[in-house]
């Protein structure tokens, strides 16, 4: 039986929702496939994500990027967390050496930890990495990527270049430093577009527009009053402190968050890899309020702006409630072409090769 070693970095939910339909799809191919995650993420969040079973490992492989809200990082607080963590270097090494002895897998798969792709590498254990981004990139090229330490960076470079297979899943940073590095289409999950079936689900008028309002991360942004939204438009989000006492939103539960964006007119956001795949690949216009310093940023908004109709809000307009005009552009545009969801099929022909 083919046993599967996912590592998912401490850092968001988005990296087990983009490694996810990979090990899915690889199951697909290798139904004897058994799969181990480790990672400090919610069981419940992993079972609505990852089908089957699966053995959970609640371990964290790495730290995570300290947040002010979900648009920006403490980067000087991340610095020394980071920092810190990499002078236990040795005992963080031996630590997943031993998670991995107790039940050797026949590939490692990381999302995008570095330890545990060193750890592999010296037992001698097939291992990949497959993220849009990586550790080493986001520091060097945030406002404290001068300041890294040495010993940090080397670990980290050697480690990412060090895999066997770095998969890089559009919209990516380049990392074209990387010797290792494979480039394939987005990863994202698409649905059927049902928006009759969401308008009954959730007791709305056939005339609505719909509009999925979602930021993920830390803490939340919400929309302010100062100006109405289009007559026509009703929001649903995840977020129930965002519905207070408003009529125009409504809370709808986090297992329906991706039928209602398949099945939404445009939806708000910010920019990160889920969200811009997933809209892209569904069709759905977007409005997103930047994050400014996040390295990851110009990538993803050039490659969503080429592929729906698009427009940016400032946190201070959202926050007042000022978006009823670029949100009136985004739905006179419409849905737009679903781009291909490739990535995850050419993700498992790598991966299948690399196991045999």
């Amino acid at each position: 039986m083919t046993h599967l070693y996912i590592a998912v970095t401490a850092h968001g939910y988005g990296h087990l929702a983009q490694v996810a339909p990979i090990a899915n799809a690889l199951r697909e191919r290798l139904p004897d496939l058994r799969i181990t995650l480790q990672g400090t993420v919610s069981e419940y969040y992993v079972r609505a994500r990852l089908l089957g079973a699966f053995r959970h490992v609640p371990v964290a492989a790495d730290v995570a990027l300290p947040m002010d809200g979900p648009l920006h990082a403490r980067w000087d607080e991340g610095l020394a967390i980071y920092s810190a963590f990499d002078r236990d270097h040795a005992q963080q090494l031996t630590r997943q050496q031993a998670l991995l002895a107790e039940d050797p897998p026949d590939l490692l798969l990381a999302d995008i930890p570095w330890i545990p792709l060193e750890a592999a590498r010296c037992m001698g254990i097939v291992c990949a990495g497959v993220c849009s981004l990586s550790w080493y990139d986001i520091l060097a090229e945030s406002p404290v990527g001068p300041r890294m330490p040495p010993s940090l960076v080397e670990h980290m470079r050697s480690a990412y270049a060090g895999a066997d297979l770095f998969i890089r899943p559009a919209p990516t940073m380049p990392m074209s430093w990387l010797p290792n590095g494979a480039d394939i289409g987005p990863i994202a999950v698409r649905r059927r577009r049902d928006p009759a079936g969401v308008r009954a689900r959730y007791g709305l008028p056939d005339d609505r527009r719909l509009v999925l309002m979602q930021f993920g991360g830390a803490g939340r942004l919400h929309l302010g009053r100062s100006q109405p939204l289009p007559a026509s438009v009703h929001l649903l989000t995840p977020d129930p402190a965002a519905a207070d006492g408003r009529d125009d939103i409504t809370v709808i539960s986090g297992a329906d968050v991706l039928d209602v964006l398949a099945s939404c007119d445009a939806m708000i956001t910010k920019p990160g890899y889920g969200t811009f795949a997933e809209a892209a690949c569904n069709g759905i216009p977007v409005l997103y309020v930047p994050r400014g310093d996040w390295p990851e940023e110009p990538h993803l908004v050039e490659w969503l702006e080429q592929r729906v109709p698009t427009r940016a809000v400032t946190k201070d307009a959202l926050a007042e409630g000022r978006i009823a005009e670029p949100l009136s552009e985004l739905l006179g545009a419409g849905v737009a072409e679903p781009v291909s969801p490739t990535g995850t099929a050419q993700a498992v022909e790598l991966l299948h090769d690399l196991l045999r």
